[in-house]
């Protein structure tokens, strides 16, 4: 008996492409069918009126509010104070100091973060050690011919990133040494830190920030004056080392107690076992807690407005108060939440990828 073989018949349309993947996520059964169909009705008489807002009959550029008459958002009132938002009260002739500090730590974490760029310790050298002195530097002024710039011009989008990446930055190897503070068999250590832990996260930001900027200079000499972003990023970095400390201290309990045996066997000293075994294995498990305190601090900057300092959320506040601005806080608004938002998933997406880079569930 002779056998011919039948050609390989396509794939049933409903299982491939577009609708195939409708049907298997949107459509799969009677509840989600419902379920998408009901979202998707709230969206389209939602998202279309919000959307011809913000963008189909919206003004973008004008010099004051009679070029906002389209009826839509008037973004016009930000493009006109785009400086301010992003310098605060900084001289426009120093615009550029603050966009070469800027564009210094971009180009080093950048460089950083892209997985294939060689020398990587060397600019994290650069980035922790020199850096700092070249942006304060660049942003004070003092030397070199740089007019000084008081900290209480600093403002906008600039002073946001100057608190986050400092706060940041300074937390994160203080939350490392309150954490094995807590863990350590040292009863005074242990106690410690065990007390600042606790007596910090037992009280909110804004009362910390209010102690850093009155309370703090009692309790130095006259003759010693803190400057008030000083005070603020002090405040910051203490509030948030505590915080910081838990995270790791989780990591620290999530490793195997055979690896401590291992570090002891080897005959390695406390400080070489945690550096080298124990600490590099307990911060890629807690990569997300740590990611997610970072953007904790970076939304909390926006409280240095109690103590005076005008961050963007501050800066957008005032020119809401402005009489020939009048009516387009919202659109201020939208503006802050856009770009807190952009830095917070910018962050989040990259935790994620550090965890696929890192494989931190094996």
């Amino acid at each position: 008996m002779k056998y011919e073989l039948q050609p390989m018949l396509p794939a049933p349309s409903s299982t491939t492409g577009l609708l195939g993947w409708l049907k298997r996520n949107l459509f799969s059964n009677v509840k989600n069918s419902i379920a998408t169909l009901l979202i998707g009705y709230f969206l389209i008489t939602l998202l279309g009126p919000a959307l011809q807002w913000a963008f189909i009959d919206s003004d973008w550029f004008g010099d004051s509010p009679a070029a906002c008459t389209s009826g839509g958002a008037c973004w016009a009132f930000i493009t006109n104070r785009m400086d301010q938002f992003m310098y605060g009260f900084y001289p426009e002739t120093g615009y550029w100091r603050i966009n070469a500090t800027l564009f210094l730590f971009a180009a080093a974490v950048t460089w950083m973060v892209i997985e294939k760029t060689p020398y990587k310790g060397y600019v994290a050298f650069f980035t922790l050690f020199i850096y700092p002195i070249i942006g304060f530097y660049l942003l004070y002024g003092g030397s070199f011919g740089l007019e000084v710039v008081d900290t209480h011009k600093w403002g906008g989008l600039s002073l946001t990133l100057v608190l986050a990446v400092i706060g940041i930055v300074a937390a994160m190897p203080f939350g490392i040494l309150l954490a094995l503070g807590r863990r350590s068999e040292m009863p005074i250590v242990k106690a410690f830190s065990v007390i600042y832990i606790e007596f910090w996260r037992g009280v909110p930001l804004i009362t910390v920030l209010f102690m850093a900027s009155v309370m703090l200079p009692l309790f130095v000499s006259e003759e010693i004056t803190f400057d008030k972003l000083l005070r603020a990023l002090i405040g910051i970095i203490l509030f948030q080392s505590a915080y910081m400390a838990e995270v790791i201290r989780g990591g620290l309990q999530a490793i195997p107690k055979g690896q401590y045996e291992a570090a002891d066997a080897l005959g390695l000293t406390y400080w070489k076992s945690m550096l080298l075994i124990i600490m590099p294995q307990a911060l890629k498990l807690m990569i997300p807690g740590i990611v997610n305190t970072f953007i904790a601090l970076f939304k909390d900057t926006s409280l240095v407005l109690i103590i005076g300092l005008f961050d963007i959320l501050a800066i957008v506040q005032s020119a809401n108060s402005d009489t020939d601005w009048l009516g387009y806080s919202t659109e201020g608004y939208i503006f802050v939440a856009f770009v807190f938002w952009i830095f917070c998933f910018g962050m989040s997406r990259y935790s994620q990828n550090l965890e696929k880079r890192l494989k931190t569930g094996y």
